[in-house]
């Protein structure tokens, strides 16, 4: 008996161990297990990150005067209690205004991982990014002056800046959002996915291995690789068409291509698709079966693919709410009538 129970485990471990490498093979990556290499990998060298600059880019994620209504953060839409997502089809900004795309707020979890920002790809990377929602007006509806001249406002925000970057910092628009980027870039969720990627072949049971095995067997991985499983650039609709693509207007960039979401931590993203428009996981796996891959995936391999999925549900960051600073009398003041 002990030895038909070692035989089985060595069994297993060596079925773990093949598709690891198959799953590498496919373009799968894991988040390192080492906190140095995370960091290393997540870091832009033109602007490392420091204790001071997350502390203070986390702040300001969370700082609602950053709007020209004085209510809507970064956390409005890309809310760090619930997956990075603000669950609607289409995010809600300035003066309650839908996205006019009908575009849905993607999750800023493990976005550093992304090799293109936004749905249509258009930003390189997340300081970039960190601008546009800033300035746009269905979404923030912040001037550029106005975003400085709140931050400056505030002493202690200067003294934060001062601490950060030095003591001839001069605090510009685009060093605010340099600052939130920082903090965005240390989101990152490792999950028993990456466990067993690493190399741990128990960190994922017999009905998960066979999910991952299905996903990849069925082409998933295709488009959904790397540490993000997903993050790239893709065609959209390559076999048949999104079955509500008529809902908004988007149609990805001028070469059709749409950003392919993470898959990391999805059991806490829906609505999905970037319209939002399919609420289950289930349905949105067999949607992507039809237009990406033409296969029409039976219920058992659904089921398989979405028991996977589930072990991509990643460890949060701890994030404790910070207490931001007083306005002053030189802090811009909000019109509330006719803003």
């Amino acid at each position: 008996m002990k030895a038909l129970l070692i035989s089985a485990i060595v069994a297993s471990s060596v079925m773990g161990a093949s598709l690891i490498s198959e799953a590498k093979t496919a373009g799968l990556k894991p988040i390192p297990s080492s906190a140095k290499a995370v960091e290393k990998l997540t870091s832009n060298p033109k602007n490392p990150t420091t204790a001071a600059k997350v502390e203070l880019g986390k702040m300001l994620y969370f700082e609602p005067r950053l709007s020209k209504s004085g209510l809507i953060s970064c956390n409005t839409c890309h809310n760090l209690a619930t997956g990075g997502v603000d669950g609607m089809s289409a995010a809600i900004g300035h003066k309650w205004t839908a996205n006019p795309h009908n575009l849905s707020s993607p999750t800023v979890y493990n976005a550093v991982f992304y090799s293109r920002q936004f749905w249509d790809g258009r930003s390189p990377h997340l300081e970039d990014q960190a601008q546009g929602p800033i300035q746009a007006a269905p979404e923030m509806a912040s001037p550029k002056g106005v975003v400085t001249d709140v931050v400056n406002s505030m002493p202690q925000y200067v003294k934060m800046f001062q601490k950060a970057y030095g003591k001839d910092v001069k605090i510009t628009f685009e060093k605010i959002a340099d600052t939130i980027a920082v903090f965005e870039r240390t989101l990152v969720t490792p999950s028993r996915y990456d466990d067993f990627l690493n190399g741990n072949t128990k960190a994922l049971n017999k009905a998960e291995q066979k999910g991952l095995k299905t996903f990849i067997d069925k082409g998933c991985a295709t488009c959904h690789n790397d540490i993000a499983l997903g993050g790239t650039m893709q065609a959209f609709g390559v076999v048949a068409p999104y079955k509500y693509m008529n809902i908004g207007d988007f149609k990805g960039d001028t070469k059709g291509l749409v950003r392919v979401p993470t898959l990391r931590n999805v059991t806490e993203t829906a609505p999905y698709f970037h319209n939002g428009q399919i609420a289950t996981l289930s349905e949105a796996i067999k949607e992507m079966g039809r237009i990406q891959l033409g296969v029409d995936l039976n219920d058992q391999e659904t089921n398989e693919i979405e028991t996977f999925l589930k072990s991509l549900e990643g460890k949060k960051p701890t994030i404790v709410y910070p207490i931001l600073p007083a306005s002053t009398l030189t802090t811009p003041k909000v019109d509330v009538v006719n803003n």
